[in-house]
C-alpha cells in the first residue's frame, strides 16, 4: 500500500516539484497539499498523511507551529521538516515539535525518496550537513548541565565530595586534607543540603554521574 503524503511550502512551483517527483515512485501517493499552516492542518485532518513534507519557513504561522498542530491531531503522522539553509536557528524547534526528519532543500530527489523511505519504516532523519550542530549543540547542553551540577558548591566542599565519592570516611578526608573531622562532617551535611541529596551514597552517584573530576579545583 502506497504511503499517504502531504506536501506544505508556500511556493506553487516548490509544490509542483515535490508531486512531480513523487508521481514516479508508486511507494508514494500524494494526498494534498497546503500553502500554509492553517491550510495544512485543515487538510491533514482531512486526508490522514503517512508523511506530511513541511516547509519549515511558511507565510504567516511557521511550519513548526503546523507540525505541533498536526501531531497533536494525528500522533501517527511522520513529518518531514524542509529548509533552505543548514544554519536554520528552528532547527531546534523542529526537533522538540516531533520532526521525524529535517533535510535541506537542494537535497538530490534520490535521496529525498530514500529519507520518505527511512521515515515510513519509523526513522528519523537527519540531514549531515546539521547533524555536527545538533552534535554540538547536545555537548554544549551537556557541559552547562555539568556545570550547574557544582555550581553551588565552594572549592573545599568540591574537594571533599571527590574523596567522599572514593568511599573515604570522614575520619579518612579530615586526614588528607588537615581538616577536624567535626569540620568535614560539617562539610558533608552542607554538600548534602546544596545538592538536596539525603545520603553520601546519593552525594557519591550524583558526583559520579555529573563527572567531578572535571570540576576539581586545580
Amino acid at each position: 500500500m502506497a504511503l499517504r503524503v502531504m506536501v506544505v511550502d508556500d511556493h506553487e512551483l516548490v509544490r509542483l516539484g515535490l508531486k512531480t517527483l513523487l508521481s514516479r515512485y508508486p511507494a508514494f501517493e500524494v494526498m494534498a497539499e497546503a500553502a500554509d499552516a492553517a491550510e495544512a492542518v485543515v487538510k491533514a485532518q482531512r486526508c490522514d498523511p503517512d508523511i506530511v513534507i513541511m516547509d519549515i519557513r511558511l507565510g504567516g504561522r511557521s511550519g513548526i507551529d503546523a507540525t505541533r498542530a498536526i501531531l497533536a491531531q494525528k500522533p501517527g503522522a511522520k513529518v518531514v521538516m524542509l529548509t533552505s539553509y543548514p544554519e536554520d536557528e528552528l532547527l531546534f524547534d523542529a526537533i522538540a515539535a516531533g520532526a521525524s526528519a529535517y533535510v535541506l532543500k537542494h537535497i538530490g530527489s534520490c535521496e529525498l525518496i530514500h529519507v520518505l523511505e527511512a521515515v515510513g519504516r519509523g526513522e528519523s532523519v537527519l540531514d549531515p550537513a546539521v547533524t555536527q550542530k545538533v552534535f554540538h549543540k547536545l555537548r554544549e547542553s551537556a557541559r552547562q548541565s555539568e556545570d550547574a551540577a557544582f555550581a553551588s558548591l565552594a572549592d573545599q566542599e568540591l574537594r571533599i565530595l571527590a574523596l567522599l565519592t572514593e568511599g573515604k570516611t570522614n575520619k579518612e578526608i579530615a586526614a588528607e586534607i588537615f581538616l577536624s573531622e567535626r569540620t568535614v562532617r560539617n562539610y558533608v551535611s552542607s554538600i548534602l543540603d546544596k545538592l538536596n541529596l539525603s545520603s553520601r551514597a546519593e552525594a557519591a552517584a550524583y558526583a559520579v554521574r555529573h563527572h567531578i573530576e572535571a570540576h576539581l579545583p586545580h
